[in-house]
């Protein structure tokens, strides 16, 4: 039930940060959270023992199942007798050694058997960090409601159109909606991001207020709509908030996060005075930044072509909501740019973090249909590096300046903002809310205890934040919270094609074997009685070495595999299996002692 009014139920009060009962010594030293004693050095260096005890009775439990050990995959569960929500479904893209991996999902394992117990799943925003793994996961969960406000809900809906699983109940709410689910109240708060639509979430539960701020800055510029509600805000903290959960991704930066506006105004004097064509890379889900390029250019009276599937279609979705406002006339196709002169051109794209196959890499690499680097060409590069991708940044910049253009980053003006949150906006938010528990989210453990840094120096208590990894049970009841040892699956699930979850550990390691040192194959015919080599064995090498320029090795290596048949155990001389392991264990030893390399060896036994 979606209703547009609520009073709020006034909170309890959560006092001072780290506050403790009059007459009551401070605790010095680090809490071991758990119902377990812990042990502790107090400042004379003494051990000591402090026990946290959870009350008996009905609890809240919050769980992080992904998001608190990477960037990436985010969503947290909150749980309260026999009621679930999740807060976001989000991917992670994969890793270098993952090979073959589209990307990695939640693992959903803990909610198998109380499917029936979900109440909706809630969305933050629409990048799809927060709801990409939703055509996989939301399907085999009960496909509960998905409540999301129109930006997010239209993405979400155009991006099940790519896959072919049951169609989602798709609930598309307003900042001002309330939301009964059970015993769980949730209603949202306005907060900036660098996409529209971007919320935090706030759940009213028996024990006391959750808020969990999705990902966030605080922008008094912003582009395209109002800057951070600070009074609800304000409001909630007044109330009394028994814990928040906080955006961590760029915890780890001083100062203040960027304005939109500053960037809108810099992008406007690059384009103005440009004497060619400039040519954008920036994230496809930055809709604020693309609305800002099409608008600052059609007032200069260019032209904008946009390229790449992902950003074509954001843009559609904006224009149809009107997000995005321009003339028809102003957006053209990428292969009617030479229809202009140089000068009236501006182009949009995908590929600023160096991906393979995105519009920007194919033009640098003069594999794009239509358009080529030319030495009058301003190339931007408006988003910063994710970690990971700064060797292939940095190719694709080398081959841009190798073609004459004019390369800007982020690094040379002030061409990107993050749509993330640094300290000083952190303080902030912390100083608003005035939670009792803070718990840093969204981001690498690293990130998470800078994070945590930001609210001890507020004042926060170590024992009043919880620095959780991916699955670790947090458990709290009215005024109290304790983080458990216990913890729920969180192991990874590679998405792999039209596979979910098939791929394993070891399809991995087998994958990064290959990709290293190769494949031999080992064709052999034995007697199907004795177990007798018949004839000469044949060797097919793959990606291990060439095979004309080593003849003698593969000649040698025929002769390992007789050997090790003819002198197979005769009483197992006959198992197909045992001959096929002698192979390889026997083939493994002596090519690496050969060549220093350890390629997959396949036996392939034909019995005659």
């Amino acid at each position: 039930m979606v209703q547009q009014q609520s009073p709020r139920k006034p909170g309890h009060q959560p006092g001072k940060p780290g506050h403790r009962p009059p007459g009551k010594p401070k605790f010095k030293g680090r809490v071991f959270r758990s119902n377990r004693p812990g042990q502790y050095q107090d400042p004379q260096g003494q051990t000591q023992t402090k026990v946290i005890r959870s009350p008996a009775g009905d609890k809240l439990r919050i769980m992080v199942l992904g998001g608190c050990e990477e960037v990436g995959r985010n969503c947290t569960l909150i749980e309260y007798k026999n009621d679930i929500i999740l807060v976001d479904m989000g991917l992670q893209f994969p890793e270098e050694d993952m090979p073959g991996v589209d990307y990695i999902i939640p693992n959903m394992s803990y909610l198998k058997g109380k499917e029936k117990n979900i109440r909706g799943v809630i969305i933050t925003h629409g990048h799809y960090d927060h709801i990409g793994a939703i055509p996989h996961t939301v399907p085999n969960i009960g496909n509960p409601p998905i409540y999301a406000l129109p930006m997010s809900a239209a993405i979400i809906k155009r991006r099940q159109e790519d896959f072919h699983t049951r169609q989602l109940n798709v609930k598309i709410t307003k900042v001002s909606d309330v939301l009964r689910l059970g015993n769980l109240t949730v209603s949202f708060f306005h907060i900036n991001h660098s996409i529209p639509d971007a919320v935090g979430i706030v759940i009213d539960t028996p024990m006391g207020r959750v808020c969990h701020t999705g990902d966030w800055k605080f922008d008094f510029h912003p582009e395209g709509t109002e800057h951070a509600d600070f009074q609800q805000i304000a409001a909630l903290g007044k109330e009394g908030v028994l814990c928040l959960m906080g955006d961590s991704t760029n915890a780890n930066h001083e100062g203040h996060q960027i304005s939109e506006k500053v960037i809108g105004e810099e992008l406007t004097t690059i384009i103005e005075k440009a004497p060619g064509r400039v040519i954008i890379g920036t994230f496809a889900s930055l809709l604020a930044r693309v609305k800002q390029i099409i608008e600052a250019s059609e007032k200069l009276g260019k032209k904008v072509a946009i390229d790449g599937y992902s950003m074509k279609t954001n843009v559609e979705i904006a224009k149809t909501m009107g997000f995005i406002k321009c003339n028809q006339s102003t957006l053209i196709k990428p292969e009617q740019m030479d229809g202009y002169p140089d000068e009236k051109i501006v182009l949009i794209c995908t590929g600023a973090q160096g991906e393979k196959n995105a519009a920007l890499n194919r033009i640098a690499n003069n594999e794009h249909r239509n358009v080529r680097v030319r030495e009058t060409d301003t190339v931007i590069f408006s988003s910063s590096v994710i970690p990971g991708n700064e060797g292939s940044v940095q190719r694709l910049m080398d081959t841009l300046y190798r073609k004459g253009a004019n390369v800007i980053n982020y690094k040379m003006m002030d061409v990107h903002a993050g749509g993330h949150a640094k300290k000083e906006d952190i303080k902030l938010m912390l100083a608003l809310f005035k939670p009792k528990y803070y718990v840093p989210i969204e981001g690498n453990h690293f990130l998470l205890r800078e994070n945590a840094k930001v609210a001890y120096s507020m004042g926060w208590a170590k024992e009043n934040v919880f620095i959780v990894d991916n699955g670790q049970v947090m458990e709290f009841w009215k005024d109290g919270g304790v983080l458990t040892n216990e913890k729920v699956p969180t192991d990874y699930v590679f998405v792999d094609g039209l596979g979910v979850g098939d791929v394993s550990q070891v399809v991995l390691r087998d994958r990064q074997v290959l990709a290293e040192d190769g494949m031999v194959i080992v064709i052999a015919q034995i007697e199907k009685k004795t177990g007798k080599i018949v004839g000469y064995p044949d060797i097919i090498s793959r990606g291990f070495i060439f095979m004309k320029e080593h003849q003698e090795l593969i000649k040698q290596t025929r002769d390992q595999v007789k050997k090790a048949i003819d002198d197979n155990d005769p009483k197992s001389a006959a198992d197909p299996k045992y001959t096929r392991d002698r192979i390889r264990d026997e083939i493994g030893k002596f090519l690496f002692q050969k060549t220093e390399r350890r390629p997959m060896i396949l036996p392939v036994i034909i019995e005659v």
